[in-house]
């Protein structure tokens, strides 16, 4: 079987992207599995996720998403700029901003110059959805169940967790030095840690100012990647929670810059660029 696809990237965190809107249903078999070997950096294609557009009954398309680890994911902002770019440049859609069906809800995507603007919607702060595994004694001790600063040992750091959700689980950690920090150790024991039954992807942040800060993100699944939208979505809300940042903040990435807006009608705004590497086949 002769599969063909589209290498792209949101700031380094790169992605393959397949049609599947004509493709019968079963077509593709074991999407796991075949993630799994097509984001393989020596045996395959490399990516850090696949993307597969789909036809979707309440909405202009449906995305799904899996990790290079196989798992499958309920939302990715990089992926999704990705995902509309494709939609646009092959003239799928005359729209402006495109409604697309994911595992996190609709996602709305719109046209930005030469940018891409996301509505990531509203983010969730309730440990429970998030979720986080508290008891519910010391959820009612946080107030309103919202994790923001709560204390948790890992190795030899006790690290100050704030956690959110924008459709995929986010645990946010202040550091002195995000660039120097040890993001391979202290990642996957967080990502993998009991408080959190669906595993979790992991931001270290370092307060530039105000209005900017850097990021280092652990993605569960992929492991360390270039940047990643609903992390830095999840960053600025954390930082405004906590008085750090303001609602429009600019988050600095290993693979380059997004804006993100925590707009006053609750819903979280991404701006960030998207990229076509190449159009490929694969022999499966």
């Amino acid at each position: 079987m002769n599969l063909s696809f589209t290498k792209m990237h949101g700031l380094g965190n790169d992605f393959i992207l397949i049609d599947c809107r004509d493709k019968e249903s079963g077509g593709l078999n074991s999407l796991s599995e075949l993630s799994k070997k097509l984001c393989h950096r020596r045996f395959g294609i490399g990516a850090d996720q696949v993307l597969l557009l789909y036809n979707s009954q309440k909405a202009d398309f449906m995305m799904k998403i899996f990790n290079s680890d196989g798992s499958e994911v309920e939302m990715c902002g990089n992926g999704i700029r990705c995902f509309a770019k494709y939609v646009w440049e092959r003239g799928l859609s005359g729209k402006d901003t495109l409604s697309v069906e994911t595992a996190a809800g609709i996602i709305r995507p719109e046209r930005a110059g030469e940018l891409v603007r996301v509505d990531m919607g509203e983010p969730v702060l309730d440990a429970a959805l998030i979720p986080v595994k508290l008891s519910s004694a010391a959820l009612a001790n946080r107030g309103q169940g919202k994790i923001i600063d709560l204390p948790l040992k890992i190795a030899d750091k006790e690290f100050k967790i704030t956690c959110v959700s924008m459709g995929n689980p986010h645990a946010v950690i202040n550091v002195d030095d995000a660039g120097g920090f040890e993001v391979q150790t202290y990642g996957p024991l967080i990502e993998t840690h009991e408080l959190f039954p669906r595993r979790i992807n992991v931001e270290f942040v370092q307060v530039i100012s105000p209005e900017r800060v850097r990021m280092r993100v652990w993605e569960r699944g992929s492991g360390e990647t270039m940047a990643c939208g609903t992390g830095a979505s999840a960053v600025a809300v954390a930082g405004h929670l906590k008085g750090l940042t303001g609602r429009k903040v600019y988050v600095e990435l290993p693979g380059g810059e997004l804006m993100i807006e925590w707009g006053v009608d609750n819903h979280v705004y991404m701006t960030g660029p998207a990229v076509e590497v190449f159009e490929g086949r694969i022999t499966l």
